[in-house]
């Protein structure tokens, strides 16, 4: 992945991307909903303000069960911290700041709107943010210069191999360990022929009382009409404290983190969580520190001798692709989240927003969007190759998509989606992100899930009534865009390939009709 100078907002003059001081004891602070460690705190005495604002969950539509996580979450974290917190539960947080008349110290927010609003509250310190292994501050210095007239590109590979340099991770000497930074080429195997997990399954978490109030919270609120969520009901998944947190890691690294590189891509229907790690919405609420992530891996591996293809791979989720899409979100700018290159103008279709596959004949989307009704989370491939793939080709608008994303996903988060969604996964950004578009035809499902083999359609056809929506929407897809990636030497080979087929205009008119129907 590659981001250009070009499309760098450096922020000169932004509140919201200032130098702020690292730390503030004394102050009571303020810790968001995302920030609930103890890496959050100056001190592990330090006094907190912890705000549950009802109004949230008023103004989008979120999956019921990441909503049950976050309050979860945040409730635990009051009882943990007893007489240390002040919770307050209030419509806004605005009404409940008002209560407060101590001043308060606050890590920089994770969204440029709610860094906006810590700005404007009197009495509030903003301090630099934490819960990344790369610093903003790192970040901007290492990227000052790339991207313009004859100096680098942004690259994530270079972003990963600096911050692994600078933090000695799985480095011997000056040297990476094992000879090289990246070890993906090892890590993309189809799944197991016999359709079986590579890894035991993982240690969820048990529900206690406070998970009772929240449910019951959560179905008075939508009685009463002042709440609507999408999704099924529980039981928690994720963890909602650190301790649970530190249970899931020490379970990923002991059982599951060995077989994790090579199958890291499959899908496999009926085996959603495959060997992934499950930590990224722990992580995402900040429960635990990623640096801290890292360095138990690391030990893992030292101590174990577990495969280094594996190792380096999580740790590169970690530390390289998580902290990359962080800083490009302030790095690309407020407007970034507006771009539509390809100019994709359709809405979500109501079976997606509702996660409804009772229409749904298309193996992989039923099972996909099923697992996200199910659990709120289905890991990277099929957010990107099903669903990701299926929003690109059919044109649905990006900032809709990014939208659905972040309230669907219980790991979902602003900062999480506008460069994964605009830049990633819809092309919205015109090449800032990623070189080429991530679009491709049933041939890829196919070969690496087991979706295809029962389905009613045929990834090999594009034409006809079991052809495959993929297949035959990645040249619809082609077609609509062409005008724009013309100039794109990446997609010169698949370009050249839709100027040679003969059904062309059937296949497009195909798919036209098809629209975002379910299939």
């Amino acid at each position: 992945m590659e981001v250009t100078g070009a499309a760098r907002d450096d922020g000169l003059g932004d509140p919201a991307l200032a130098d702020f001081p690292a730390d503030a004891p004394g102050t009571r602070r303020w810790c968001f909903a995302d920030q609930l460690g103890p890496h959050f705190l100056d001190d592990p005495h330090q006094e907190v303000l912890l705000v549950e604002a009802r109004s949230v969950f008023r103004r989008r539509r979120f999956h019921r069960q990441k909503a049950h996580l976050l309050l979860s979450a945040l409730r635990h974290r009051a009882a943990e911290l007893g007489g240390r917190a002040r919770f307050v539960q209030a419509d806004t947080y605005a009404q409940a700041l008002d209560g407060v008349e101590e001043p308060l110290s606050v890590c920089a927010p994770t969204t440029w709107a709610a860094r906006d609003f810590v700005l404007g509250r009197p009495g509030v310190q903003v301090l630099a943010s934490r819960g990344f292994v790369t610093g903003e501050q790192t970040f901007r210095r290492w990227a000052t210069g790339r991207g313009t007239d004859g100096g680098k590109r942004l690259l994530m590979d270079d972003f990963y191999r600096a911050a692994r340099q600078h933090h000695g991770v799985l480095m011997d000497g000056g040297d990476p360990t094992g000879g090289k930074f990246n070890f993906d080429h090892d890590n993309r195997e189809p799944p197991p022929r016999d359709g079986r997990s590579p890894a035991p399954e993982p240690w969820l978490p048990t529900e206690d009382g406070i998970d009772e109030e929240v449910r019951a919270d959560l179905d008075r609120w939508e009685r009463d009409g002042d709440v609507s969520f999408v999704g099924d009901d529980g039981p928690r998944l994720f963890p909602a404290t650190r301790r649970e947190t530190l249970h899931r890691l020490r379970d990923f690294l002991d059982h599951r983190l060995a077989a994790f590189g090579p199958h890291e891509d499959a899908m496999l229907a009926g085996q959603p969580w495959l060997a992934h790690s499950l930590l990224s919405a722990p992580m995402n609420l900040g429960l635990v520190d990623p640096v801290e992530v890292v360095q138990r891996a690391e030990q893992a591996y030292r101590e174990h001798d577990l495969p280094l293809n594996s190792v380096e791979g999580f740790v590169r989720q970690v530390m390289g692709w998580r902290d990359y899409i962080w800083h490009l979100y302030w790095h690309l700018g407020r407007d970034y989240r507006d771009r539509n290159a390809l100019d994709a103008r359709a809405a979500v279709p109501t079976w997606l927003a509702e996660l409804d596959t009772a229409d749904l004949d298309a193996a992989c989307l039923s099972g996909v969007v099923g697992d996200l009704r199910a659990r709120g989370w289905v890991h990277h491939i099929p957010r990107l190759m099903v669903l990701g793939n299926y929003a690109l080709q059919r044109g649905i608008d990006p900032a809709a998509m990014t939208d659905w994303f972040h309230r669907t996903f219980v790991d979902g988060y602003d900062w999480v989606m506008v460069p994964n969604v605009v830049g990633m996964s819809q092309h919205a950004d015109g090449g800032v992100l990623a070189t080429k578009p991530y679009a491709s035809g049933g041939a890829y499902i196919d070969r690496m899930s087991d979706y295809c083999g029962g389905c009613r359609y045929d990834p090999k056809k594009r034409l006809g009534e079991d052809a495959c929506p993929f297949t035959a929407g990645y040249w619809g897809f082609l077609d609509r865009v062409e005008p724009v990636l013309r100039g794109n030497r990446r997609m010169a080979q698949p370009l050249a390939g839709l100027r040679r087929l003969k059904d062309l205009e059937a296949v497009v008119e195909q798919e036209r009709d098809r629209g975002t129907d379910p299939f």
